[in-house]
């Protein structure tokens, strides 16, 4: 398996965080309900949820607020982290906001929780591949990432790290302070946050390749 080290131009990358064009609309929105999706896939499992869950979880046991409200504070934070690391926020960031939490919230309704660890192991693995493909997509349109995937770039050209390593140490990290705080942990917890990296790697390698592809 190929991993792409750097995030690849695209024909849909946009001149500026805020320099929305219609040509880059499909990819940012497509790529942020395709990874709330797979958030939602992981959930459904019953197997643990994603790292960053699993620390707004213990956060919320030791501070006394709401998993929501834990989940917030915790990107506030994030997002004071990019100010070092020369990251700003964009059009991407705030539709990350509220594609990601729609469609997680709809695919909770929606999909049913498997039955038999075969369903819940097909569960947590097709969440780990959909959420790579949905980072590889929103990532190239250049309109700001999250708060947590901009902390992933942000290190990344800060420090010329590949964004797989720099993607599996964040999720490493997180899983384990969550952990120790109380948060709840499961076998998919564990399987996300040792993957996704890789997922993400594979895919913005893929995309890169079919993008040289239609344009030679």
């Amino acid at each position: 398996m190929q991993l792409s080290h750097k995030i690849p131009e695209t024909p849909w990358r946009a001149t500026g965080p805020w320099a929305v064009r219609p040509r880059m609309a499909l990819p940012l929105v497509l790529g942020l309900a395709i990874f709330g999706f797979g958030e939602g896939l992981l959930v459904q499992s019953h197997w643990g949820a994603t790292p960053w869950t699993v620390f707004a979880q213990g956060i919320s046991r030791h501070v006394h607020i709401s998993l929501g409200w834990s989940t917030a504070l915790i990107s506030v934070v994030v997002l004071l982290a990019w100010f070092p690391l020369r990251e700003r926020p964009g059009f991407g960031t705030l539709a990350n906001l509220i594609v990601i939490a729609y469609v997680l919230n709809l695919t909770t309704f929606v999909v049913a929780v498997p039955q038999g660890a075969a369903l819940q192991t097909l569960y947590v693995v097709g969440a780990v591949a959909v959420i790579g493909v949905g980072s590889a997509l929103y990532l190239t349109t250049g309109l700001g990432p999250g708060p947590r995937d901009g902390l992933m770039t942000g290190l990344h050209r800060r420090f010329h790290v590949s964004v797989v390593y720099v993607r599996l140490t964040l999720e490493v990290i997180v899983l384990c302070v969550g952990w120790l705080l109380g948060g709840t942990v499961g076998v998919g917890t564990a399987f996300f946050a040792t993957t996704i990296g890789f997922s993400i790697g594979a895919n913005l390698h893929l995309l890169d390749r079919m993008v040289r592809r239609v344009q030679q």
